[in-house]
């Protein structure tokens, strides 16, 4: 694909922030299910014994019955707000015993055995869904810090100690992270929370899903990434906030949008399909995308792995100097697999000149990227984080480059578990979909195949909800990750991100723990 050319200023200063059209704040705001029977864990039935006394809505206090005034009936139950069977271990209001024609009855819903996967497990979704609809966890019944892989992040715990050094209070608490740390060149930025948004690319998921990942991270002073597909025109109000990429195939890149931005990601190689380069097929490159791609509609799309102009350090020099002479002020990052030789692949990248190195283990991606890429080609992250964390240490350059680390980041645990194996901050990505109500599964490549609406570019799914839903939503998660994140601090007694990273006093192995 052709680089547009036209020659204009170029931008010595970072970009000033633009407000986007409807004001949110980060205050929670309660953003419920879009759809009109939201998936639990249990089902709540209800016989035609009702007699509409309306005794179960008295005794429930999590809102699963709802009797109308003048209603003569109590209203379906909403059971997916239900603790289930922990109301009957636990609670003296157990609305099935209590109900006094026995009208009630209670069981596992079915539908949650057909969503999920081992990483994302349905205890694991459902908890997503509960925090991006009111800004915290609510449920904590369900288990949402632990998948069922047996590996992974699944296998590490946060070892706390039995009493802190310090005593700290949630005003004590500095989650920001620095992005810039090289000292040399480049605008500083810090971003509030330890993390930024991965790369979705135009085409790839709905404009109302990008938009949302944007307006989420100018909320929170972070950071969302357009992907490789250019940057189109409903993200212009969030570029103060926006990751633009250079990817191998080159889709959408122009000297304009790289001068827009703050931040500039080279795409090398992505954790879930490292040596395939990226592919978008022919079903979701609709007209659009095709004209900001500079496509033919229709026809799949694949981006070529590697840079075939780039097969050393100086070339890689080359790349960043090309970016930085374009936008003098802008943050390179290189995005890369993790090979085995990872270690040796961040240093260059700091000599190279980049501010960022970020890592993309293998249990990232979407439903698009093929299993037998995802499962066997990249390094785990959770053992390539340690390994480029050390051998930067041994280099005397740690402190000189922001380490960042994706690829299966679902969570506020997997987040701080992450930095204390020696990264700086992470990306996230499926978390964001899945707090759209995502259900993880699997058809992400087709253009009608997301029946969510949310990685779809179809115009009759992708309608499904408007971007201020999904703003509130990806807002109300980070809210509640930042809580547990800071709750987390609070327990390790420590007061800043960087005081975290590289502590592995504060894991433990479940294989290895006594």
């Amino acid at each position: 694909m052709s680089i547009a050319v036209k020659k204009k200023k170029k931008s010595k200063t970072a970009p000033a922030p633009k407000q986007a059209a409807q004001e949110i704040t980060r205050e929670p705001q309660h953003t419920p299910s879009r759809f009109r029977h939201a998936i639990g864990k249990y089902r709540v039935l209800r016989s035609d014994a009702c007699i509409g006394c309306g005794k179960c809505a008295e005794l429930c206090p999590h809102g699963v019955h709802v009797k109308y005034e003048g209603a003569q009936k109590t209203s379906r139950p909403k059971d997916y707000l239900c603790r289930g069977f922990h109301c009957k271990q636990n609670c003296d209001y157990y609305c099935i015993d209590k109900c006094p024609v026995g009208a009630l009855t209670l069981r596992i819903n079915p539908v949650v055995e057909t969503i999920g996967d081992p990483r994302w497990t349905p205890e694991m979704i459902l908890s997503t869904w509960d925090m991006a609809e009111h800004g915290r966890v609510t449920n904590d019944t369900l288990n949402g810090e632990l998948g069922d892989t047996d590996g992974g992040f699944d296998k590490l715990r946060l070892n706390f100690p039995k009493k802190p050094k310090k005593k700290l209070k949630p005003k004590d608490i500095d989650t920001s992270i620095v992005l810039n740390r090289r000292g040399e060149g480049g605008t500083q930025i810090k971003i509030d929370v330890p993390w930024y948004g991965g790369g979705m690319s135009y085409g790839s998921v709905s404009p109302a899903t990008m938009v949302g990942k944007a307006h989420a991270a100018q909320i929170w002073n972070t950071f969302s990434c357009t992907g490789e597909g250019g940057f189109p025109p409903h993200l212009d109000p969030y570029d103060y906030n926006m990751i633009t990429q250079v990817a191998t195939g080159l889709f959408g890149v122009r000297e304009e949008t790289i001068q827009r931005v703050r931040i500039v990601e080279f795409r090398y190689a992505q954790g879930a399909k490292p040596g395939l380069g990226g592919h978008l097929l022919g079903d979701k490159n609709t007209p659009a995308v095709a004209k900001m791609r500079e496509a033919v509609a229709g026809m799949s799309l694949f981006s070529p792995f590697p840079f075939h102009s780039v097969y050393s350090i100086e070339d890689h020099k080359k790349h960043v100097d090309w970016i930085l002479a374009m936008n003098p002020a802008a943050l390179v990052s290189a995005k890369v697999s993790t090979p085995t030789d990872v270690d040796m692949v961040a240093v260059g990248s700091y000599y190279a000149g980049a501010h960022i190195v970020h890592i993309d283990g293998s249990y990232g991606g979407t439903g698009a990227a093929p299993d037998i890429a995802k499962k066997n080609i990249a390094m785990p992250i959770e053992y390539a984080i340690p390994k480029v964390h050390e051998f930067l240490t041994n280099e005397g350059i740690r402190d000189k480059i922001t380490l960042i680390a994706s690829g299966g980041i679902r969570n506020a645990y997997d987040i701080v578990k992450a930095i204390c194996l020696g990264a700086d901050g992470v990306v996230v990505g499926t978390g964001e979909l899945v707090a759209l109500e995502c259900i993880r599964c699997g058809n992400c490549e087709s253009g009608r195949g997301c029946a969510r609406g949310i990685a779809s570019t179809d115009p009759e799914l992708s309608n499904m909800y408007d971007e201020n839903w999904s703003t509130r939503r990806i807002s109300n998660l980070y809210n509640g990750w930042r809580e547990q994140i800071i709750e987390i601090m609070i327990r390790y007694g420590v007061k800043t991100i960087p005081e975290m990273r590289g502590r592995y006093d504060l894991l433990r192995h479940v294989d290895y723990s006594d």
